[in-house]
């Protein structure tokens, strides 16, 4: 009876300790925003009537950059985790158009709409599960 009580607790504080952890099935970065000027890009042919008119884009950090080649991919993103509980639910398709020119570049660095719609908190750093 003591060893199916004390497994009961256990059980208990499993559940309540893991309780706002989520199922991963992408590869896991970082990612902040970045605010216009959006052009030029270092993505050949984008001009202002070629970036997504969603305003749903990213510039690649070198993790994902692949000398160029990520240019035009898309990625499914969602937001994991940040400090003070950023996240808003879901997902959202990004389309890579430029190479992350911030002096600390994170996997993605994401327009302000884009960042938006994955985080509450602006001008912050979360993690973020992602896939192509």
């Amino acid at each position: 009876m003591e060893k199916r009580l004390v497994q009961c607790a256990l059980v208990a504080v499993l559940l309540i300790g893991f309780g706002n952890a989520k199922m991963v099935f992408g590869d896991i970065g970082t990612a902040t925003s970045y605010s216009p000027p959006y052009l030029p890009t270092n993505c050949p042919g984008y001009d202002q009537d070629q970036l997504p008119a969603n305003g749903l884009f990213v510039a690649a950090g070198s993790s994902i950059w692949d000398n160029g080649a990520a240019c035009g991919r898309r990625y499914q993103v969602r937001c994991l985790s940040g400090s003070k509980r950023p996240c808003r639910d879901g997902f959202v398709v990004v389309q890579v158009v430029d190479l992350c020119r911030l002096s600390c570049c994170p996997t993605m660095a994401f327009s302000d709409k884009a960042f938006d719609a994955l985080s509450k908190i602006s001008n912050t750093k979360i993690n973020i599960e992602y896939q192509q």
